[in-house]
């Protein structure tokens, strides 16, 4: 067994050792859950956890690889299901690999790096495969197989990082028993501790500039005395930092601050442009409002231009600072080709892009279309679709803002015709019923249905048997290393007399 691993059961043993001795109820000491020594762990399951049984118990375990022999302490029970955690791993798995991240389980993210890529591909794949046979209940094609990220490490575009002057100690560091004065921090909130933040030396999501600018950042505010954001309090001037790094080289960072503070904020300012003169865009707001979200403030150009741009098949897409593009360029392109695929465009149809976003999959296709209507709820996203469009010197493309629901009705597609092809590409909750029901009235010959969360695709799916049935699905992974994975569907419209799945 790796030693990191080891350290990372340890430090997970203190914590629930320590919940345990401090949790009180109505006066009370909780009960104590048992230890079940020697479970096999036997798969990798949803939200990333690995699975175990105990008689007809199933039990949730995180940072567990199938075929670990493990003791399991009990944290939470449930009727028919446990949650627990490693408290001693009996015998590692063959398929364990060693965790590339210093800060692997305690930061909460990448929570698949102790398996290796070829495996978590394996679990993804029967993610969807599971999804789309248990919840759907319709007939499919053979599912084809995952389509893998060549980049496994730096391979987000987009990362945002937290300034707090709450530093998240490790339980090994609060038994040491030392001081730590210096609680500054720029990193990534602790799972559960909206108020504490881990200190971030290297993170490997993102190229390695992203590194050098926080902790060029974090670096200049402690030599020049400037605070680090209270969570709590709601005081301090270094709040947030994004930095967006697109598949073409231009960066843009944008800074939050907390106080309006002019002459401390352009020294950070001034600093980090003459330090990094090469970056694209820098731009900041100013932030007193109770939570970090910046989408609905103005924010301000200090040097550069005001956006960035990502490129595709010699398409240009404008990114902005409240911009909505897929965080894995490279894979995008991957992901957009297989709707492209899917779509199975003449030039001559009519296509409806639903759940838009900054129209990105509908300015891709609009080449191999006669007409593509995007519609999106963001306002400032349909903004960003337009002007895509018009960069691109796209004149068949046209966009409109508005609840789906809203939006998409009879009245509308009687005004603008009768779509030949659907691409959806909803928020992980699904399509909304009444959406579902005016797709099912428009029969559209095709529907191409692209997912970032199987369960409610499968849901949906379900709903549009009535009408059509399944022909092609691929899974595409965006994210390694963790458990998310996106999956695309391509729907054919039944001849009248075709029976349904459920029929």
């Amino acid at each position: 067994m790796p030693e990191h691993g080891v350290i990372c059961f340890s430090l997970f043993s203190i914590l629930f050792d320590l919940i345990d001795i401090a949790t009180i109820d109505m006066g009370r000491k909780r009960k104590e859950l048992p230890l079940l020594e020697g479970l096999e762990i036997t798969a990798v399951a949803a939200e990333g956890n690995a699975i175990a049984r105990h008689g007809e118990m199933v039990v949730f375990i995180p940072y567990g690889a199938p075929g670990d022999i493990a003791d399991i302490k009990i944290d939470r029970k449930k009727h028919s299901y446990a949650e627990g955690h490693i408290e001693r791993l009996v015998k590692p798995s063959p398929l364990r690999t060693e965790p590339f991240c210093s800060h692997f389980g305690v930061c909460g993210g990448c929570r698949w790096q102790h398996l290796p890529y070829s495996e978590q591909l394996k679990a993804k794949q029967q993610q969807v495969e599971d999804a789309l046979r248990r919840i759907a209940k319709v007939e499919l094609p053979p599912i084809t197989p995952i389509l893998g990220s060549e980049a496994t490490r730096e391979y987000r575009n987009k990362m945002e990082y937290t300034f707090s002057n709450k530093k998240w100690l490790t339980w090994e560091q609060m038994r040491s028993q030392e001081e730590f004065p210096d609680r500054d921090a720029a990193g990534f909130h602790i799972p559960g501790a909206f108020d504490k933040v881990l200190d971030i030396d290297r993170c490997h999501l993102q190229d390695d500039l992203g590194n050098r600018l926080r902790l060029h950042v974090k670096a200049f505010a402690k030599k020049h005395g400037l605070t680090f954001f209270d969570l709590r309090a709601q005081t301090g001037l270094l709040r947030t930092m994004m930095i967006r790094i697109a598949s073409t080289g231009e960066t843009m960072v944008v800074l939050s601050f907390g106080e309006d503070a002019p002459a401390e904020i352009k020294s950070v300012l001034d600093d980090l442009r003459a330090s990094f003169p090469d970056l694209t865009s820098l731009m900041y707001v100013v932030n007193t409002k109770a939570n970090d979200t910046i989408a609905d403030l103005d924010i301000q150009l200090h040097s550069g231009k005001p956006y960035i741009e990502e490129e595709m098949e010699g398409l240009r897409f404008r990114i902005g600072p409240k911009s909505f593009y897929q965080t894995n360029s490279r894979q995008a392109y991957n992901l957009y080709k297989v709707a492209r695929e899917f779509a199975a465009l003449t030039g001559d149809e009519l296509v409806y892009d639903l759940y838009t976003g900054t129209g990105t999959i509908a300015n891709f296709i609009a080449r191999q279309a006669r007409k593509v209507i995007g519609i999106e709820y963001v306002e400032d996203a349909i903004r960003d679709a337009k002007l895509n469009a018009k960069v691109n010197g796209l004149d068949n493309t046209d966009f409109y803002a508005g609840d789906m629901k809203d939006v998409l009705t009879a009245e509308f597609i009687e005004a603008h015709g009768r779509p030949d092809v659907m691409i959806v590409d909803p928020p992980r909750a699904g399509m909304h019923t009444d959406v579902v029901n005016v797709i099912l009235q428009s029969e559209p010959k095709r529907i191409v249905y692209v997912s970032c969360n199987p369960a409610t695709q499968a849901r949906d799916l379900a709903l549009l048997d009535e009408k059509y049935r399944v022909t092609a699905v691929r899974p595409v992974d965006m994210f390694p290393h963790t458990h998310h994975v996106e999956n695309v569907v391509r729907l054919e419209r039944r001849e009248p007399t075709e029976p349904t799945a459920q029929a």
